[in-house]
């Protein structure tokens, strides 16, 4: 596996290089992975941890902080191997039969997931600051628009930092 640490206001020794691929190299055992993009950030106290997996057209993403780098280190790969567990088992759960799709075995501990509710609504194009009023006004935590300036279907999401982030589709 292909693993690329980088450090942002931290100087990445050997040695945490080393942890980070020793404790990333354990995630194979679950699923064959090629590349790891590992993030490393200090701000004042806080060491930050973020890592990348490209795995079959999915992404695996865990971030971590804590007061200690190896300690963040250690969280976010439990989290990834609980994402892992999760998927993994969703999808070994399906096999194919002559193209068909068909349910592998039936696991009382897994359930599937329902949906509940499904809304339709009239989306209308407007610019990214209109979008980021009116999902204010409405309380959201995400909002979908049609973009004014690009004239595609986008998403604007309010961040864990307090900040917006804006999703645009890539074809």
């Amino acid at each position: 596996m292909k693993i690329i640490v980088r450090g942002k206001n931290i100087e990445v020794t050997n040695a945490l290089k080393d942890y980070v691929e020793k404790k990333l190299v354990k995630l194979e055992k679950y699923l064959d992975l090629s590349e790891a993009q590992v993030t490393l950030v200090v701000v004042k106290d806080t060491h930050k941890v973020e890592v990348t997996i490209p795995v079959n057209g999915m992404i695996l993403r865990g971030e971590e902080a804590t007061d200690d780098m190896y300690a963040s280190v250690d969280l976010v790969i439990e989290k990834l191997e609980k994402q892992i567990n999760k998927y993994k088992s969703k999808f070994s759960k399906k096999i194919r039969v002559e193209g068909k799709v068909v349910s592998a075995a039936n696991d009382e501990s897994y359930e599937e997931p329902i949906i509940k509710k499904t809304k339709r609504f009239a989306v209308k194009p407007m610019p990214v600051e209109e979008a980021v009023m009116q999902m204010n006004m409405l309380g959201h935590s995400f909002f979908v628009f049609s973009n004014a300036e690009t004239e595609e279907v986008n998403v604007l999401y309010i961040r864990k930092d307090g900040n917006y982030g804006l999703i645009e589709p890539e074809f």
